[in-house]
């Protein structure tokens, strides 16, 4: 039974045609639907084993925190003279989420 009844008129060279088709039709299903994982296996799969592990070790510095953990941050805490502190505020309330519509 050809997927494709129209060509089933014309005989075996419609079901070969058909059949053509349907599968022309999956693969490129399967490329639209591929996805970025696949497409990085694809790739790292062509690599020879040191450049494989250079594509690991920059994966595993993606998936680390970024920045500094709080608790090292800690050391810092009461440093900043509290004079300092009201100073900065007042300046980020004031010069901060104002629009400047003649600056552009």
């Amino acid at each position: 039974m050809t997927p494709f009844p129209a060509f089933a008129k014309i005989g075996k060279m419609g079901r070969d045609i058909a059949l053509d088709i349907k599968d022309a039709l999956t693969y490129i299903h399967f490329i639209v639907t591929k996805t970025v994982k696949d497409e990085i296996i694809e790739q790292v799969d062509r690599l020879d084993t040191p450049h494989q592990r250079k594509v690991l070790d920059f994966a595993r510095r993606l998936t680390e925190p970024a920045g500094t953990p709080g608790q090292t941050l800690m050391r810092f805490a009461g440093c900043i003279d509290p004079a300092d502190l009201d100073a900065m505020s007042r300046a980020i309330q004031e010069g901060c989420e104002k629009i400047d519509r003649n600056a552009w």
